[in-house]
């Protein structure tokens, strides 16, 4: 599934959890900003309810790393609803990370 800001790839696991990996190439920014994103991915994902037994990777796009919190909130969102990974919605946590 693609999305403006990502693209997630996912697999059956076979396990009781699901696992995620995040890329972020040289091309979204330096370390800094590369690590940045991948910690509001990673917290997005804690927060998240995803079902059981999947592996997924998600691919940071360039523009991510201008996107604020919210966007990448409604990003990850809109692509676990899409393959139906997501039990409930994102919670809407203002706080920031």
């Amino acid at each position: 599934m693609t999305h403006p800001l990502l693209v997630l790839k996912v697999v059956p696991n076979g396990l009781d959890r699901s696992r995620f990996a995040f890329v972020t190439s040289k091309r979204v920014g330096n370390a800094v900003v590369r690590n940045h994103v991948r910690r509001r991915l990673r917290e997005l994902v804690r927060r998240s309810e995803v079902k059981p037994g999947w592996d997924a990777v998600i691919i940071v796009r360039k523009p991510a790393a201008r996107a604020g919190f919210r966007q990448l909130r409604d990003a990850v969102g809109n692509l676990l609803k899409r393959v139906t990974l997501l039990e409930t919605d994102l919670p809407q946590h203002e706080g920031r990370i």
